[in-house]
Parts: C-alpha cells; structure tokens; sequence
C-alpha cells in the first residue's frame, strides 16, 4: 500500500489480499478471475449451508455476493470499503450445487463506486442479484 491508499497492483490486491479474506477462506469462496472493475468467484453448495426446506442458506449466497463485491470495487487502484450493499433472492441453489458471483461497475466515481453483482448456478439461472456502494479511501 503507498501513500493515499493507492494499490500499486490492483488486480492482485483483489485476488491476493480481498480475495483470501479469512471469512471467505472459512466459507471456502474460490476467487476465479479478476480483472480491473471485474470479479467472479464461486463455491458449491454443501449440506451445512442450506436451510430448513433444503435449499442453499440467503446468508450463504449473500456472503458469495459480497466477496464478488469486494473484490470488484477493489480492483479498481483505490482501497474501496463497503457503505451498502443489497440483495433480492431470485431463486435457489440445493446442495452440490455450484454458484457463481460475478461483480460489475455500474459507475465507478472520485470517492464512490456502486457495482451489479449477480448469483448464478447451474444452466446460468439466476439466483440472486444485488447493488453495492463503495467508499474509495
């Protein structure tokens, strides 16, 4: 990190130091691509992660969409910390599945960012879908 929170190499900061977030590590979120203003990471669905009606945890799938979130908005050259983020919840992942988060700038500005993340599973279905705003230091 050098003076005024700038990252040197961004998109490695997001892979190597956001990406392996210890909470991430824990839930075993894989990140597998990052690009500037763009990641996507994944993990499969296990028997711990669902809810009572069998289906993938809100909490679980909203923790895969945040890291994709943090990822994204730290790509970008700045340190970016999360002011807000919001998730609907489209349809469901069942156990073995695995699902994808993909985060995408819808504008990226001086101070603040707000980014699309979008939850995927198997045949590309749409599991959920969420907007983050981000402060850049």
């Amino acid at each position: 990190m050098s003076e005024g929170h700038l990252v040197e190499n961004p998109v490695e900061y997001a892979r190597e130091v956001v990406g392996r977030d210890p909470w991430a590590v824990f839930l075993g979120i894989e990140v597998e691509e990052v690009r500037e203003g763009y990641s996507r990471c994944s993990i499969t669905a296990r028997p711990e992660h669902m809810n009572a009606v069998e289906r993938a945890h809100g909490a679980f799938v909203y923790a895969l969409a945040d890291q994709a979130f943090a990822v994204a908005c730290n790509s970008t050259g700045v340190m970016a910390i999360a002011v807000n983020f919001t998730i609907n919840y489209l349809s469901s992942a069942v156990d073995g599945e695995k699902i994808f988060a993909e985060g995408t700038p819808v504008n990226i500005g001086r101070k603040i960012s707000v980014w699309k993340i979008d939850v995927r599973g198997a045949g590309d279905k749409l599991i959920a879908t969420g907007y983050g705003t981000a402060y850049h230091r």
